[in-house]
């Protein structure tokens, strides 16, 4: 007899364990990935900070090596411009040595020069000049064709009317030229008009150095220099001493003109007694000489042809101030 074959139970309790078994297997699973995540987090957070921290000491080093070479840049500019100026200085004393050695050689010539360039006009005196010229002091000694070259220092001024710009510009650059070739060298050089109109506005106050670049600048520079003149030196050579005088130092003014317009002659030397003060052994603070242009000279017996009253005025102050006074009887360069 056969047997019956018993009928499969698909819900056994077995079945059951199975399926409690991996429901618990995926729970515990679920619950350890929970409590892990925030321990992982926070350990990649640690991380992070670590890193962050080193990122910023590395930027902190990086800023502090970057303030280090800033500060050696710096220095290095710093020494670079020194460097300049010691190449300036440097030039400027090639310039002077050059100076030097083209002076030592005309110093030869220079009596020839003076002498040959710069001769007096004869005039007759009138009684006027007569009585201005009554205290004459002795001509001083050390000079090159009359003119004393003892200074270290120049003033020149030069009478900027347009009598002057029309009739012996040229005549006046060059006589100009030949007056700084007297000098082969001096400490100090000032232009300025009758009036004391600078002609660098920038060197006003100071003394411009003086190099054969500079002697070149400042005769080229005349060409179109024309400010205002009334055609009286007067105020000129109160604003050089006021402001330029120095006891410690030798200081010549030179007069470039042609006219003097002033009604007072004598008003005029007595303002400059007044600021060219004499010591106790009558030496004058400064010294002043001029060079007459005859544009106006058309009868010298005219004492009030305002070229006579400029040789007259010039004369008297070169004399009482240890200066020389050099009348040019043309205005043909």
């Amino acid at each position: 007899m056969k047997k019956r074959r018993s009928e499969l139970e698909i819900f056994s309790l077995s079945f059951l364990d199975c399926i409690c078994c991996g429901f618990g297997a995926i729970i515990l699973l679920f619950v350890l990935s929970k409590f892990g995540q925030p321990i992982k987090i926070e350990e990649l957070r640690q991380d992070l900070k670590q890193v962050i921290a080193k990122r910023e000491e590395e930027l902190f080093l990086i800023r502090g090596e970057s303030q280090v070479l800033n500060r050696e840049l710096e220095g290095k500019t710093e020494q670079l411009s020194q460097e300049k100026v010691s190449l300036a200085r440097l030039q400027g004393d090639l310039s002077k040595l050059q100076g030097e050695f083209s002076a030592s050689k005309q110093n030869a010539t220079v009596q020839n020069t003076i002498e040959g360039k710069l001769a007096q006009a004869l005039q007759e005196l009138t009684e006027e000049m007569k009585r201005l010229m009554k205290d004459r002091p002795p001509r001083p000694e050390g000079s090159v064709g009359g003119i004393p070259v003892d200074s270290e220092y120049i003033i020149f001024f030069i009478d900027t009317s347009g009598s002057m710009q029309r009739n012996a510009w040229q005549l006046l650059q060059k006589k100009l030229r030949e007056t700084l070739e007297v000098y082969p060298r001096v400490k100090g050089i000032q232009v300025m008009n009758d009036e004391g109109t600078y002609l660098f506005p920038e060197y006003r106050g100071t003394w411009i150095p003086d190099t054969p670049g500079r002697r070149k600048v400042i005769i080229n520079t005349l060409n179109g220099w024309t400010p205002f003149s009334n055609s009286s030196p007067v105020e000129g050579i109160q604003e050089a001493i006021s402001t330029y005088y120095d006891p410690g130092k030798k200081i010549s003014l030179y007069v470039f003109g042609d006219e003097f317009s002033g009604y007072d002659m004598q008003a005029a030397i007595d303002a400059v007694d007044r600021i060219n003060k004499a010591d106790r052994t009558g030496s004058r603070r400064v010294r002043i000489h001029a060079v007459g242009f005859p544009t106006m000279l058309k009868d010298i017996r005219d004492s009030t042809n305002t070229g006579v009253r400029f040789a007259t005025l010039m004369r008297v102050l070169c004399q009482r101030n240890g200066g020389t006074f050099v009348g040019l009887n043309t205005t043909r360069p």
